[in-house]
C-alpha cells in the first residue's frame, strides 16, 4: 500500500515519533514534545510514541546488534521506532515492508537523517532477513526483556522479589480508560446503563467507577462535559473514600480539609463529590492551580484553590487547623509507568532519593497543620518501598503522635486477568499506587 498518497502518510507520522523520542532522550517529557506535534499528525503520533517507548529497551539492543557505531540522534531515534514497531509479530500496526519503506522514507524527506537513508533501509531490511537470530542475540539483556532501565529492574526486585516481573510485565501493557462517576449526579448502576444506551460496553470497579472495554475519545463520553464523569484510575479513586471514612463531622460544622499537591483536582473533586466540606486545595505551580480551578468548573464543585508551596504553610495558612489532610506527594511515577510511558526512560536513579527527601519534608510540614484526632492520608503513585512504606514507617518512628490506621499499603499495577493476579492487591485492572491512614493522638 502507498501510503504517501493518504492524508497522514506513515512517514510523518515516523518523522514526527522519532522527533519526539529524540526530545524525551534529551530529557523532555511526552507530553510537551507531542504538543509540539501538528494537530492533524498528534493522535497517530502519541499512540506511536507509546509503543514504541514500551518497547524501547528491546528497540535498542536490536539497534546495537544492526550498527555497531552509534548513529546520529536523528537516525537513531527513527531506527529504534521502526524497530519497536517491527519486533513482535504479535503486536504490529502496519505490515514490516510498510515500516521498513516509510522509515526510508521519512529518513530521505529529513535534510539531517538524507544521507544516512541507504543505511537505515540496510538495517531496516536485515533485520526482516534475520528477526528471529537477532532477536535471540538480545537473550540475556535485562533492558531489552523487560524495556525498563537496568536500575529500576534492579530496584524491583529488591523490593518485590516475588512480583517484579509480574510488575514489569503490566507495565507494558496498554491502561484501560476508566471513569469516576460523580455520585452527586448519577449512580454507578445508572451510569452504566447510560453507557448501554450509547452501545459502550463497560463495567463497574471499586465503589465509584466504570471501566470501559475500550478506550473512547473523552468527548464522546456520555455525560463527561457536564460533570457526571471524570477520567481517573481505579487505584486514585482510593484516595478520598480512605480519609473520609468514618470522620465524624464537627459539631461547629463542616469538615475542614486540605489536598495538598492537588493538581490536577480529581481528588479534590473527589471529596467534593462524597461530602459537603470546605476543602483548600493546594498547588505550587499557578498553571497547574488552573487546572483545578478547570476541573472544579466542570463537575460545578467548589473548593479554595490557593497555588503555595505545602512545604512552606506560612506562605499560604491561616493557622486554622485541619479535620484531614489529604497529601499526595511528588514521586517518581513508578506506579503509572503504563500510562506515561516516558517516564521509565526520564527518571534517574538518583531521583529516588531525592524525591524521598521531598516527601519527608512535605510530611513534616503538613503534621503539624492537623488536628488531634485527625487523619491524613499519604499516597505515592509509586511502587517503590523508599517512597511508600519505608518513608511512613521512618515518619512514624521520629512523630510518636502518629498511629497508623489500615490501608491499602503497596499497590502494584496489573490488569486484572487471572494469571496476572499479585499477591495482597486489589483485584480489578489499576495503576500502581501506595496508601497509608495516619490517625493524629490527641497530647
Amino acid at each position: 500500500m502507498d501510503l504517501s498518497n493518504t492524508p497522514v502518510p506513515l512517514w510523518r507520522q515516523l518523522q514526527a515519533t522519532s522527533a519526539v523520542l529524540v526530545a524525551i532522550r534529551g530529557g523532555e517529557s511526552a507530553t510537551p514534545a507531542l504538543a509540539r506535534v501538528e494537530a492533524e499528525l498528534r493522535p497517530g503520533v502519541q499512540a506511536l510514541v507509546f509503543q514504541v517507548l514500551r518497547w524501547l529497551g528491546m528497540a535498542e539492543a536490536l539497534r546495537r546488534h544492526l550498527a555497531k557505531r552509534t548513529p546520529s540522534p536523528q537516525v537513531d531515534a527513527l531506527m529504534c521506532t521502526a524497530l519497536a514497531l517491527l519486533w513482535r509479530n504479535d503486536e504490529q500496526t502496519y505490515e514490516p515492508f510498510t515500516v521498513v519503506n516509510q522509515a526510508v522514507e521519512a529518513a530521505k524527506r529529513n535534510p539531517t537523517t538524507r544521507m544516512q537513508s541507504s543505511f537505515v533501509n540496510a538495517c531496516l531490511r536485515r533485520f526482516l532477513r534475520e528477526r528471529d537470530d537477532l532477536v535471540a542475540e538480545t537473550e540475556g539483556e535485562p533492558v531489552a526483556t523487560w524495556n525498563h532501565p537496568r536500575w529500576w529492574i534492579e530496584r524491583l526486585r529488591r523490593d518485590w522479589p516475588r512480583d517484579w516481573e509480574s510488575i514489569l510485565a503490566a507495565n507494558n501493557t496498554q491502561p484501560p480508560l476508566v471513569l469516576r462517576v460523580n455520585v452527586r449526579r448519577a449512580s454507578v448502576a445508572d451510569y452504566l446503563k447510560q453507557l448501554d444506551d450509547a452501545g459502550i460496553d463497560a463495567s463497574p470497579v471499586g465503589a465509584h467507577g466504570v471501566v470501559l472495554d475500550r478506550p473512547v475519545p473523552v468527548q464522546q463520553i456520555p455525560g463527561f462535559t457536564d460533570g457526571v464523569v471524570s477520567v481517573q484510575d481505579a487505584a486514585a479513586q482510593l484516595a478520598a473514600p480512605l480519609l473520609l471514612h468514618d470522620l465524624a463531622e464537627p459539631e461547629s460544622g463542616k469538615l475542614h480539609i486540605l489536598d495538598a499537591c492537588a493538581a490536577p483536582g480529581g481528588k479534590t473533586a473527589h471529596l467534593l463529590e462524597l461530602v459537603d466540606a470546605d476543602v483548600t486545595a493546594l498547588e505550587i505551580d499557578p498553571q497547574r492551580t488552573q487546572r483545578i480551578q478547570q476541573t472544579l468548573d466542570r463537575l460545578q464543585l467548589r473548593a479554595r484553590v490557593v497555588t503555595g508551596d505545602a512545604s512552606r504553610p506560612a506562605g499560604w495558612w491561616d493557622g486554622h487547623l485541619f479535620d484531614a489532610i489529604l497529601l499526595d506527594a511528588p514521586c517518581t511515577a513508578s506506579g503509572i509507568v503504563r500510562r506515561h510511558p516516558d517516564v521509565r526512560w526520564l527518571r534517574r536513579e538518583s531521583d529516588v532519593e531525592q524525591l524521598t527527601v521531598v516527601q519527608a519534608n512535605l510530611l513534616a510540614a503538613m503534621w503539624p497543620l492537623l488536628k488531634p484526632g485527625g487523619r491524613m492520608v499519604y499516597c505515592t503513585c509509586s511502587v517503590f518501598r523508599s517512597e511508600g512504606e519505608s518513608q511512613i514507617q521512618t515518619f512514624v518512628a521520629h512523630n510518636k503522635d502518629a498511629s497508623i490506621r489500615p490501608a491499602p499499603g503497596h499497590l502494584k499495577p496489573h490488569t486484572g486477568a487471572k494469571d496476572d493476579a499479585v499477591r495482597d492487591n486489589q483485584s480489578g485492572d489499576h495503576d500502581g499506587f501506595f496508601y497509608a491512614v495516619l490517625q493524629k493522638q490527641a497530647p
